[in-house]
């Protein structure tokens, strides 16, 4: 096994793509379970805010509910179908899409697209940590509308607190379980939903089908110039709440394939719109009705059920909203593990459930957005302050998406036109919902968008520190070290370490090592050792791969091994590491190794192994920018709470060294010593 076993796996395993995923019934209903609950649900609260904003229920009239619920329909048209669904599905990096992959496609054609990508990613993340919290609270609230259920909750908000509280912490908790099995299990009941939605607005629709001239969209830009809408320009914050998921359902493409979000988007839109119709038709039969006038946060969607059904339609309702979270949730894992292959954020242990290389499961980013979800319920408390809040750091990923999206169709696409009207046209009406939404931010905006800031942060410091590392970094012929190494394993002035060294190197050129890893053998302190081990872990796109390549570079103490391993393969470097030093023991490749001690009555015939982990870390006397400085200590500091290579690689149990060496930058000048003597100084 040399080079060219090497090359040959390499090379297979840069070809190989993430294959798409067949359109079937099954794949069909994982879509409805994990893509859409976001957007699926934005029928229970949208309608309410557009009413909380005008004044209430008494304050509308046939100009207002028409002309909302056209803004409503088109808003959902433009951005979610023609943006997302026709022409951001179509920008995929092999498979996977949302910003992060967006933004890897179009990178090369110019260096400040990694500003957008940044800022968009941030915001999405952000988001997502109050999408849980808004559905799941309204829903909840949604169960007083059943006398019964009120007669025990009451009007106490903590009660509604505590429910939402105990149904965040388990959907999250079974997050592990992966969006297959997830989705398999909400599938079906979000099918149910859609078709509850669209029956019950159809039902109304057809009692009062004047409510369809709200698909005139100049109803809708009218509207917007009337003297009876009385929030102005601001009441597309309140429409925009109706395409939220949009990014999401681009972010989880990776999870369910664009053939299987083609297939099942006609049918949703459809249910949405029927709702909202179902809804304006609801408001113009009740514009009147002056019983409703005292009800506190009149929700149309709830009171259009009829009595019967009403209970019914509640606890399903319930179901979507904890169902809706996942779309977000799905989407950050997604999102986090494109980030950290652009070395936008630091590697996270990742766990693949399902045979999918896209559903993947990260538990560091569930951990935080389920304690960011807690403190969501804990501060807002009601669905109303939370609507306040939600929307405003979502239009910031959606421009920053055009953004890429512009520079996807004109450089890599080739499109001489278009691409410039798109930009233009959904800058400009992304704009609009942006300032739109601005007022949300004294509301409860701030909260997403300070948490926004600090994603941001992060990434910005751990690019930046990268940056500064990839200027130092180096890389050095192994052929050059060669006779250092046989002559250093030989040396017996120093202690003999181990009889296998051995380092983990993300680099994948075989016949080059980091400048690093050199050092630490050589000029920290001398380590001696009878083998020198270099590994490299390359995850292959298939989901069972066990193979292994070796170049020992015409020596049998030196060996540069590339473990090829499935995403569903449990990465344990050192049961792998022992069966590859088996393997060339058994061919002569690797002279035999003795060991004189072990518990058992015969000792085994491999020698004792040693992992050496290398930092790097920036010394006082370094000579960099102060902002450089910075950088490096940020992404530093991020680094020890990102966890930990002996965990990721089952080291746990292993006899590992930590070493660290500094980053090789330009020093200070030391200013000379003079040396005196003590009776100078007596």
């Amino acid at each position: 096994m040399g080079s060219s076993r090497n090359a040959n796996a390499a090379e297979r395993s840069s070809a190989q793509h993430s294959p798409e995923i067949p359109i079937s019934i099954g794949a069909m209903l994982v879509t409805l379970g994990v893509v859409y609950g976001d957007i699926g649900t934005s029928p229970m609260y949208v309608t309410k805010a557009l009413l909380a904003g005008n004044g209430g229920i008494m304050s509308v009239n046939e100009e207002f509910i028409l002309g909302a619920i056209s803004l409503v329909i088109w808003t959902v048209t433009l951005l979610t179908t023609v943006k997302y669904v026709l022409i951001s599905l179509r920008a995929d990096n092999h498979g996977e899409g949302g910003i992060f992959a967006l933004y890897s496609i179009v990178r090369r054609g110019a260096k400040w697209l990694i500003i957008p990508a940044m800022l968009g990613g941030s915001a999405l993340l952000a988001d997502g940590v109050l999408t849980p919290a808004v559905t799941i609270t309204t829903a909840i609230e949604g169960l007083r509308t059943i006398p019964e259920v009120h007669a025990i909750m009451g009007n106490n908000q903590l009660n509604v607190v505590i429910i939402t509280l105990i149904i965040v912490c388990a959907l999250f908790i079974v997050q592990r379980a992966g969006t297959s099995k997830i989705g398999r299990a909400f599938g079906p009941v979000m099918t149910f939903w859609f078709i509850f939605l669209g029956v019950s607005g159809l039902m109304h629709v057809l009692g009062n089908p004047v409510v369809l001239k709200a698909f005139n969209p100049v109803r809708g830009i009218m509207f917007l110039l009337s003297p009876n809408n009385h929030a102005g320009i601001m009441i597309l914050g309140s429409c925009f709440l109706a395409t939220t998921g949009a990014e999401a359902l681009y972010s989880d493409m990776g999870h369910v394939g664009r053939g299987n979000i083609y297939a099942t988007w006609p049918f949703v839109k459809i249910c949405l719109i029927l709702s909202y119709l179902g809804q304006g038709a609801w408001l113009l039969a009740n514009a009147g009705n002056t019983e409703l006038f005292g009800i506190a946060d009149l929700n149309p969607f709830f009171q259009m059920l009829p009595d019967a059904i009403r209970p019914f339609g509640v606890v399903l309702s319930t179901c979507a909203a904890i169902i809706a979270s996942q779309a977000l949730i799905t989407g950050a894992f997604s999102l986090v593990s494109e980030a950290s292959g652009l070395d936008l954020m630091p590697h996270m242990q990742v766990f693949y459930p399902a045979e999918t290389k896209g559903q993947l499961y990260i538990p560091m980013v569930n951990y935080v957005m389920w304690a960011g979800c807690i403190v969501v319920v804990l501060l807002f408390q009601s669905s109303a302050h939370m609507e306040a809040a939600y929307g405003l750091a979502i239009t910031i990923t959606m421009i920053c998406t055009t953004v890429l999206l512009f520079f996807y169709l004109h450089k890599i696409r080739k499109v001489k036109v278009l691409p410039f009207i798109f930009v233009v046209f959904f800058v400009a009406l992304e704009g609009f919902f942006f300032f739109s939404s601005l007022t949300k931010f004294f509301h409860g905006g701030y909260f997403t968008i300070l948490l926004a800031a600090l994603i941001m942060a992060i990434m910005v410091s751990w690019y930046n520190g990268s940056r500064v590392e990839r200027r130092q970094a180096n890389l050095l012929p192994i052929h050059s070290y060669l006779d250092q190494l046989d002559r250093l394993r030989h040396d017996e002035t120093y202690d003999k370490l181990c009889d296998n060294l051995v380092y983990l190197t993300n680099n994948t050129r075989t016949d080059y090592l980091d400048r690093d890893i050199l050092y630490s053998i050589f000029d920290k302190h001398p380590k001696r050792a009878q083998a020198y081990w270099f590994l490299n872990v390359q995850v292959t796109d298939e989901p069972h791969t066990f193979e292994y390549a070796v170049e020992n570079f015409g020596t049998d103490y030196v060996f540069r091994v590339t473990f090829y391993l499935g995403y569903k393969v449990n990465q344990r470097v050192n049961a792998y590491l022992r069966q590859v030093v088996g393997d060339l023991s058994a061919s002569g490749e690797l002279p035999p190794q003795k060991s004189d001690y072990s518990v058992y009555k015969t000792p085994g015939p491999i020698g004792s192994f040693r992992f050496c982990m290398v930092y790097k870390t920036l010394a006082p006397e370094s000579d960099v920018d102060p902002s450089e400085r910075s950088a490096i200590a940020l992404k530093y500091a991020i680094r020890r709470h990102a966890g930990s290579p002996v965990q990721w690689y089952g080291l746990e149990n292993s006899n590992v060294i930590y070493e660290y060496v500094p980053l090789f930058t330009k020093f200070k000048t030391v200013e000379h010593l003079t040396r005196v003597y003590p009776s100078q100084h007596s």
